[in-house]
């Protein structure tokens, strides 16, 4: 609302009695508002608040069958808690307690009657200006926000593509091809759209899952390139690449970020409780995780790898089948069996 546009301002007045309403719609007239209506039926009230999103708001005191506290009682839930919407009570009777429970109600300012046209212009300009203010405020604000979230987004997704390209390069040292990230992301997408996420959720999920072995930068190449079978010491290194990994993503303040942190953590949980680091069980393990936990062994076991070579793709999906309600969530494997092995035309 500008300052020439107060004049057009939404004012509702409510009062039973219609002279009064006739009155002050002539001076507001004579003023050069533009923007008045008014009832003499307190029960209308509602109605053409809603209609008319007034920016003040007229109550007589003393009315019949509803009086103007009441009045206050049922605009109340109306009002945003972070809008300023004046309202102004007019009454001859307004003593002391009358003042304090209007004001307690949400009442902002008080016109005495019988009240003098000047004095009543100056109380309703007041307050239209200080919505005008309040307005102009609040849009400042929601801009300055908006401005917040963006450099935050744009900090976040800098930060992101960091981890993504160490993740990339983390993970030449025993994929030569550098693609099991994006595989798995695409699949832990495919199989999310599938069970039903938006695609808001199916892209995030893309992106995080990307993440999943990030944490493998801290495992010596001893280790993590061994040929033959590990020791136990040896799979207990292993396995603290999903600490690691969960340790370098915390206190993200993205969802995305938080996200990727769960699916480090959480991708070598198993089902039956048997996974690792925390030993989680069926519902305990994130959804996103058990998403990526599918993904991430289908790629691994169907691709080369400098400890052992590829199986056939229909071993892999023989053994994730046999794994169902074991290693992978029973729901989750079947859809993406269904994925892998689309109904023949």
């Amino acid at each position: 609302m500008s300052q020439q546009s107060l004049r057009t301002a939404r004012i509702l007045a409510v009062d039973d009695q219609e002279p009064n309403l006739t009155l002050m719609g002539r001076v507001l007239e004579r003023a050069g508002y533009t923007g008045y209506r008014s009832t003499t039926d307190p029960g209308r009230l509602l109605a053409l608040f809603r209609e008319l999103k007034p920016d003040l708001v007229l109550l007589d005191l003393h009315m019949r069958p509803v009086d103007g506290l009441e009045l206050l009682d049922l605009l109340r839930p109306e009002i945003a808690e972070d809008t300023y919407l004046p309202i102004l009570m007019v009454s001859g009777d307004l003593t002391p307690e009358a003042r304090r429970e209007a004001l307690s109600r949400g009442a902002k300012d008080f016109l005495a009657k019988p009240w003098h046209p000047d004095e009543a212009l100056l109380r309703i300009g007041s307050l239209l200006e200080t919505r005008r203010l309040h307005l102009e405020v609040r849009m400042q604000n929601r801009f300055l926000e908006e401005k917040v979230r963006a450099r935050t987004r744009e900090l976040d997704l800098a930060h992101l593509e960091g981890l993504e390209r160490l993740a990339r390069a983390g993970e030449y040292r025993d994929d030569d091809t550098g693609q099991h990230t994006r595989r798995v992301g695409d699949r832990a997408a495919a199989l999310a759209a599938a069970v039903g996420q938006d695609a808001g959720a199916v892209e995030m999920l893309r992106r995080a899952a990307a993440l999943h072995d990030l944490g493998k930068i801290g495992i010596p190449d001893g280790v993590l390139l061994k040929p033959g079978r590990l020791t136990p010491e040896e799979r207990a290194c292993i396995e603290t690449h999903t600490t690691i990994g969960a340790q370098i993503l915390a206190h993200g303040r993205s969802p995305l970020m938080q996200m990727a942190e769960r699916i480090a953590l959480c991708h070598h949980e198993r089902w039956d409780g048997q996974g690792y680091p925390r030993r989680l069980r069926g519902d305990q393990i994130p959804l996103e995780a058990r998403i990526v936990a599918l993904a991430d062994v289908f790629d691994a076991l169907s691709h080369d790898r400098p400890y052992r070579a590829a199986w056939p793709v229909e071993a892999v999906l023989a053994e994730m089948a046999r794994e169902a309600g074991r290693h992978f969530d029973p729901a989750l494997a079947a859809a993406f069996l269904r994925l892998q092995r689309p109904p023949a035309s």
